[in-house]
Formats: C-alpha cells, sequence, structure tokens
C-alpha cells in the first residue's frame, strides 16, 4: 500500500456526509477541437460550468500513457524513499497534507515547475536513478498540454472576440509564465466502509487561482465539481480526453462573465486515482484585471487592480474552501451580492 490504510490515519482526514449518491452528470460539454463551431461552445461552457471536456485534441496518447507509468513508479517507492523529495517546498512530494494551513486529504502528490530550470533538488534526489526517463516523459508531455491550453485560450479569446487573438495564450507562452505541473495519487482506501455514510476527501473543495487547469486522469472516478445551485455532481471518468478548468483569473479577466469552478475530489475504495494537472498562471508581475475590450460603455469593474504575486501570495495563504476572491472584490459589488 502507497499511502498505509487504517482506521487511526482516517482520523486525521476530512470527510463529508453523503446521505444520497452524487448525481452523475452526463451533460458535461465535450467540446471537439476540430469543430469549426468550439469557440462558441466553449463560450457557453466556460458561462454555465466554468468546466469541459476536450475531445479530437492534439496530445499523443503515448505521450499520457508514459508519464502514468513514470508516475505509478514512483508513488510505488518505499515512503522513506519518496520523503526525500519532500516536504514540498513549494515543488516537491507532499502527503496527505496539501498546503501549511491545515488542509488534508486522502493524497500523495508531485509538484513541479514548468520551467525545468527552476525543479526542485529534492525531486531531482528521487530519480538518481533513471531521471532522464522521468523528466523525459515530463517535458514531452507538458509541451504537448501546453500547445492544446494555447489553443483553447485562442479559441476563448475567438469566442469573447479579443484582440489580439494571443491576449491570453500569451501570458502562458511568456518565458516568466507562472506555471506548475502536479501529478497526484489517491491511494485506494478500503476502510470506507468504516465511515458510516461519509466520504473520505481526497482533496478538498476548492477553485484553482490560476487562469486555466488543464486535468487528465485514468479511469477512476472521484472528480466533482459545484453547479450554479450549489449542487455537487460527480464527474464520468475518461483516460482519453481533457478537462478544463476556468480559473480565479479568467474570471476576473472576465469581469465575473466566466466563473471559476468549485471542484474537489473523493477517495475510491478500491482504486487508486492518478490525475496530472497543468496550472497555467501568468507572470509574477503581470496585472490581473477586466480586459478593456469585454467592458460594456456604463460597465463597472467588479475587481479591485491587483497582481498575479498578490493574488497568488493572498491564495496561498487561505484554506483551500476559502472564497480566495472575496479579499480583491469592491465593496460597491460585496454589498450587491448581499441584497
Amino acid at each position: 500500500m502507497v499511502v498505509q490504510s487504517n482506521l487511526s490515519t482516517l482520523n486525521h482526514c476530512s470527510s463529508i456526509e453523503t446521505r444520497k449518491p452524487a448525481t452523475v452528470l452526463d451533460s458535461i460539454p465535450s467540446i471537439n477541437l476540430k469543430d469549426p463551431e468550439s469557440k462558441t461552445h466553449i463560450m457557453k461552457a466556460c458561462e454555465e460550468y466554468g468546466f469541459f471536456k476536450v475531445v479530437n485534441h492534439s496530445v499523443p496518447m503515448e505521450f499520457i500513457a508514459k508519464l502514468e507509468t513514470q508516475a505509478l513508479e514512483f508513488f510505488n517507492l518505499p515512503q522513506s524513499e519518496k520523503d526525500k523529495a519532500g516536504p514540498p517546498d513549494p515543488f516537491g512530494y507532499g502527503s496527505k497534507r496539501i498546503g501549511s494551513n491545515g488542509d488534508v486529504g486522502w493524497i500523495e502528490y508531485l509538484l513541479l515547475n514548468t520551467n525545468p530550470q527552476v525543479t526542485s533538488l529534492k525531486t531531482l534526489t528521487v530519480f538518481r536513478e533513471n531521471p532522464e526517463i522521468f523528466w523525459s516523459a515530463v517535458k514531452e508531455y507538458i509541451e504537448a498540454v501546453k500547445v492544446m491550453a494555447f489553443e483553447v485560450l485562442e479559441l476563448i479569446a475567438d469566442g469573447l472576440k479579443i484582440e489580439p487573438r494571443d491576449t491570453l495564450s500569451k501570458l502562458l507562452k511568456d518565458e516568466n509564465s507562472d506555471s506548475c505541473f502536479r501529478l497526484n495519487h489517491y491511494p485506494p482506501c478500503p476502510e470506507l466502509q468504516a465511515l458510516s455514510g461519509r466520504d473520505l476527501v481526497g482533496f478538498g473543495e476548492h477553485t484553482d487561482p490560476q487562469i486555466i487547469s488543464v486535468l487528465r486522469s485514468n479511469s477512476t472516478s472521484g472528480l466533482q465539481i459545484c453547479l450554479k445551485d450549489g449542487v455537487w455532481v460527480s464527474v464520468p471518468p475518461d483516460e482519453t480526453s481533457f478537462f478544463i478548468n476556468v480559473g480565479d483569473a479568467l474570471q476576473v479577466m472576465t469581469n465575473g462573465r466566466f466563473k471559476s469552478v468549485r471542484h474537489r475530489v473523493l477517495a475510491n475504495s478500491h482504486k487508486s486515482r492518478v490525475s496530472m494537472i497543468y496550472f497555467g498562471g501568468p507572470p509574477l508581475s503581470e496585472k490581473i484585471v477586466p480586459l478593456t475590450s469585454l467592458m460594456g460603455k456604463q460597465e463597472e469593474s467588479l475587481y479591485k487592480e491587483f497582481t498575479w504575486w498578490e493574488y497568488k501570495t493572498s491564495a496561498y495563504k487561505s484554506r483551500l474552501a476559502d472564497y480566495r476572491l472575496g479579499l480583491f472584490e469592491k465593496k460597491t459589488h460585496q454589498v450587491q451580492a448581499i441584497e
């Protein structure tokens, strides 16, 4: 067992009450990137869900399979070996603890910078035997996913009639882009039945701070998103496709037209779940404000101006479930929301 599963351990993890099974969302927008109308479908998905699935993408399946194999080889190492890559600083290996503010989950992960020059030395020590195989798998996967992320952001720009077309994508293409990549492993937890009607939280509810996130997971279920009415729904797994999350930064840049999606992952009693997430962030100095071209003549910004560094710093001081954008909303908008 990669993460030892026992009742004493469960007592230190978060759980949520589940009086009835979560609804499975069959209507998640599925966007064919080769469809001439994909920009229109993406727009609707970002407005309604802040989340959608991408099919007919250009990421080679062999890249996905190779990286998943490498990830499992790492997570199947003895715990003492994995611990040499931790604790995260913020890059490196982490187990159960998510951040430094008390959040815990039934998870172990490896957080990497997308710039290989900034890779944690702790992480490199774990792959001292065959580091070139692991880093080759990571690099080719990330590069392919980046291309897809750029394409998605440019389709969003087309849909919003933003000029130039690379207004959003260039923030991720920038050599100073503050993007990162995380490999998650949720081990099976046979003791779930001991929770008596509660589910064990693998990764607690939250929104992603960045512009967009690109997620791929294996065939194990567990991902849930929160709809506008507050109902949590399960997302059917699809190991051949990708899921796109609208992040907080994109919500601000569209002045609230797009909503960053709240999501979480629940543990599975029998099967392990592996996920790979590319978090596309802008340079630290980038000002995050509503795009002028999207603002109507009488429309006011719902948010104060801030840099990505300011927001990132604030977000990482918070708990996962906190409404992080609340600190950056203008007071007039907060009053209207309360009324």
